[in-house]
């Protein structure tokens, strides 16, 4: 059960509590015995769900319709986002959806090339991955020489540094940084020269997207399982509230707070 459920029956819970204590509970008691106003305490159910619900019900609301947080668990968007990273996801701009179910009531725009975007793995929806897109319905995408191909048309990048970074394991890893541009968004790619890859051709269906890792030799996405359907996604990832140097052995990583994802 995702917290996003638990959220759902607490409101559930709190609510039916004081609307029963409204509509049936207060108007008994008010037509009964005069009772002095130092015995009428409310029961500990009661009590509760009163100071509870309010609190419920915006965090239901901001988190379901407005803005949700997020951790960054990997380092598969390095160097966009780093371990240890806690984000804030955009729920409104990809649209309007009934919470719990992840239906979509409202059309308001849709992900773009290059938005890094939050959405349930499509072979496991309790989980929840950010990738960046890269491939939007229609679109022919080619992986050849760790060089990525949209439609025919090379994806330009430039700017070529080292980035040394900790992969998982512990393992010291050397890549290569470049500025890659997706139409108007331009943002940093990792590549180690050192790690084979294959050729590869997609063509994204109808209603779906093509998703990869910034860290692109330690990425699990589309190359690897496939298309995010529409119904899946969450939202867009926008701005990092909070960060913990993970790769470090901890601390607050003061310098990345207040950053926007790019």
């Amino acid at each position: 059960m995702d917290f996003a459920m638990v959220l759902f029956i607490a409101l559930v819970v709190t609510g039916s509590v004081v609307l029963y204590d409204r509509l049936v509970r207060r108007p008994r008691i008010a037509s009964g015995p005069s009772v002095p106003s130092g015995d009428q305490k409310d029961p500990w159910l009661i009590e509760y769900s009163k100071a509870f619900f309010p609190v419920i019900l915006l965090v239901f609301v901001l988190r379901s319709f407005i803005v949700e947080p997020f951790r960054i668990p990997s380092g598969s968007m390095l160097p966009s986002l780093h371990v240890g990273d806690f984000i804030l996801v955009n729920k409104f701009g990809y649209g309007i959806r009934i919470p719990v179910i992840n239906q979509k009531v409202l059309e308001i725009d849709s992900p773009e090339r290059g938005d890094v975007m939050v959405f349930r793995f499509p072979h496991d929806k309790t989980i929840n991955f950010i990738k960046r897109v890269i491939g939007l319905p229609g679109d022919k995408v080619d992986y050849r020489d760790k060089k990525l191909f949209i439609n025919g048309v090379e994806v330009p990048r430039s700017d070529v540094t080292e980035y040394p970074f900790q992969e998982s394991g512990r393992r010291h890893v050397v890549a290569k940084r470049f500025v890659e541009a997706l139409g108007d968004n331009k943002h940093h790619i990792l590549v180690d020269p050192g790690k084979k890859t294959t050729s590869m051709s997609f063509s994204v269906p109808p209603g779906h997207y093509f998703v990869m890792g910034d860290n692109r030799d330690y990425s699990n996405d589309s190359r690897y399982w496939g298309f995010v359907p529409e119904a899946n996604v969450i939202g867009k990832a926008f701005f990092i509230w909070f960060s913990w140097d993970v790769a470090n052995g901890g601390g607050v990583d003061w310098g990345r707070i207040g950053n926007s994802i790019e």
